[in-house]
């Protein structure tokens, strides 16, 4: 049986789970998420979210587990939120955001101007001596994650100096340059 998909879910205070129809809706505080379920049997009884298969085969096993982290990081996310943040490694890479529009300039002939969803908070940190960060903040955490991957592919880090878009405690795998 999945070690995940058996553990069950406590719902914290401020957050309500509703299920209807196999899709379970949760609210929080800071939004509100929405999940098909298909296959697997969702109970919630005295805030706690149980799951269980019908039976054995091979995609609702898969499914078990899967469901109960997606329902999970819901719950986390409408109750705390989710925070990626993005540091820009290189000479004369600027960040800068008015709203929702993200103004990046990393090396190429124009700046990139990334209109992000409404569900996404953006912050620029820029601090002299220091690389700037693009920090995304939102209750959605493959909103987040989707998002992050985004800017971080306009320029990915290369291996030799290190320059491009990381996460912030990223390890790069680095490499040696050409010897003399």
């Amino acid at each position: 049986m999945s070690r995940i998909g058996k553990s069950p879910i406590t719902i914290p205070e401020g957050v309500t789970v509703d299920l209807k129809d196999g899709v379970v809706t949760v609210k929080g505080k800071l939004g509100e998420l929405t999940q098909e379920v298909q296959d697997i049997d969702v109970k919630i009884e005295d805030n706690v979210i149980t799951f269980e298969r019908p039976s054995e085969k091979k995609d609702q096993k898969a499914k078990h587990g899967l469901y109960r982290a997606l329902i999970m990081n819901m719950i986390e996310g409408v109750s705390n939120g989710f925070t990626k943040e993005l540091e820009l490694v290189g000479v004369g890479y600027r960040a800068s955001n008015q709203g929702q529009k993200l103004d990046l300039a990393i090396g190429y002939s124009h700046n990139i101007i990334l209109d992000l969803a409404p569900e996404i908070k953006v912050e620029t940190i820029s601090e002299k001596g220091k690389n700037p960060i693009v920090k995304l903040t939102s209750y959605d955490k493959q909103l987040v994650g989707q998002v992050a991957a985004k800017i971080r592919s306009f320029r990915k880090p290369e291996p030799y100096k290190g320059k491009g878009i990381k996460f912030v405690g990223e390890q790069l795998r680095r490499k040696a340059g050409k010897s003399a």
